[in-house]
């Protein structure tokens, strides 16, 4: 059996958005009923992941973020602007359907969603990506890929642009 050709595409109204089930309730509802809506509306995007352009394997979402400097581990920080608050990019949300679970869904749509974060920065000024772990095994997912805990808030993790430009993307 043949392994499918899985794309990543933003989302349409070709993608079967009812059809996506997923453990964790508040992800498949986003997905069923905001995602679009965010979209149009420009709060956020939706990038699904597709074996067929229809079906929706697995998803994630961007937006701008900003991030206190106070919040970033001074190490870090010291190698960032001076200025009160820093541009980052936000995962809100990523996901990966119940029917593809243990085939590495995760991992490609997080690291497709990190080079389009470093794509970008160099043309809308972001110095990491930032995502809210919804769970310990979320946060050991993201940790596994070098994000750090931002201190002081619980399940916050960040990556620099620097750490991302390393990765073998």
């Amino acid at each position: 059996m043949c392994e499918p050709d899985f794309k990543i595409e933003s989302l349409g109204s070709k993608h079967d958005r009812e059809a996506f089930t997923c453990s964790s309730e508040p992800l498949q509802r986003y997905l069923r009923n905001q995602g679009k809506q965010d979209t149009r509306k420009r709060a956020a995007v939706v990038y699904v992941l597709t074996p067929d352009g229809q079906t929706i394997a697995g998803y994630y979402t961007l937006s701008q973020f900003s991030i206190k400097l106070d919040d970033i581990p001074p190490d870090t920080a010291r190698r960032l602007a001076r200025y009160p608050d820093v541009p980052a990019t936000l995962i809100g949300r990523l996901a990966v359907d119940d029917k593809y679970r243990a085939q590495g869904l995760g991992e490609k749509l997080l690291l497709d969603a990190l080079q389009r974060c470093l794509v970008h920065s160099r043309q809308i000024a972001s110095c990491a990506v930032v995502v809210d772990a919804k769970d310990a095994q979320a946060k050991g997912f993201y940790q596994k890929y070098g994000f750090l805990e931002l201190p002081g808030i619980p399940n916050r993790l960040f990556l620099s642009m620097a750490t991302i430009e390393q990765l073998d993307l």
